[in-house]
């Protein structure tokens, strides 16, 4: 079952587990996790995700396909994805638009470079992707902090290049609006203007973190601190631009109790009622 555009989330981090086993109905919408992470897991944590996925929708966010990297694509491991995602009803599956292997894991998010060669290719491994997956996929704008080198007229911006590829492989996207927020920052490009040239239609959901303030123009994409304020203020930019979907707060590391990340789920909620709200007031007006 899909989820319902109006509803919040949260990452779903082993050193959780027991809290959000004994969380309170409606405390959250739903949670994600990385299939990579658990696929074969057995034992107590295993029990642990069998007893969380029938209580609440899951939805899963890859963290190796390696879309944009030069090795093929791993048939093995996305068959046992499959198999994972139909297992725990998945009904949302995402991945980053970037490469994390060359000969190995990176352990890293690389960026792809912004061209039309790389459009097509990096969309044709997403076709394989969903062809193998039996299902539409869902592909992440990251945060980069150096961009390739490239003569002039060959590049893309990072807007354009994000369109191009949604267009050519006939995906979806998961807007990370905190990504946006901190590229914007550290590469001198207006956000609201990289929101309003996203593709409304294609936007299955949002994510949103918190970020580390190096230098006045210098962010790092952490996951690791609260949401900050600009951020908030850019997501409730994107639902009015572009509407209300679901919207996950991602949290990796540094984490504090439970009952603070739920009061950062409810203001994602909060401020999904004011977009709505809003939304019903210009229909009204």
């Amino acid at each position: 079952m899909a989820l319902p555009e109006a509803s919040a989330g949260l990452g779903l981090r082993r050193a959780l587990l027991d809290e959000l086993r004994a969380a309170p109905a409606g405390a959250f919408d739903f949670l994600e996790c990385a299939p990579d992470n658990w696929i074969g897991v057995g034992g107590r944590l295993g029990e642990s995700l069998e007893a969380l996925s029938s209580r609440h929708p899951i939805t899963c966010h890859g963290l190796s396909l390696s879309l944009g990297g030069r090795e093929p694509l791993d048939e093995t491991f996305l068959a046992r994805t499959r198999r994972f995602l139909d297992r725990h009803g998945v009904e949302l599956y995402s991945e980053h638009l970037s490469y994390c292997s060359d000969d190995g894991h990176l352990y890293d998010l690389m960026p792809i470079p912004f061209t039309a060669e790389a459009v097509r290719y990096v969309a044709a491994r997403i076709r394989q992707v969903q062809d193998t997956l039996g299902r539409r996929i869902a592909v992440e704008n990251i945060s980069y902090y150096a961009s390739h080198p490239l003569p002039p007229g060959q590049a893309l911006d990072e807007a354009g290049f994000v369109n191009a590829v949604l267009q050519e492989a006939d995906c979806d996207l998961l807007l990370d609006v905190n990504n946006v927020y901190v590229n914007a920052i550290n590469h001198g490009y207006d956000p609201l203007d990289f929101l309003a040239r996203m593709p409304g239609g294609r936007i299955a959901s949002y994510h949103i973190a918190g970020h580390y303030d190096e230098a006045e123009d210098l962010k790092i994409d952490t996951h690791g601190a609260p949401v900050k304020d600009d951020v908030w203020a850019l997501l409730g930019h994107a639902y009015r631009l572009h509407g209300v979907r679901p919207t996950l707060l991602e949290r990796d590391f540094n984490l504090p109790p439970l009952e603070v990340l739920l009061g950062e789920v409810e203001r994602i909620r909060q401020v999904q009622r004011e977009a709505l709200e809003a939304s019903a007031g210009a229909v009204h007006a």
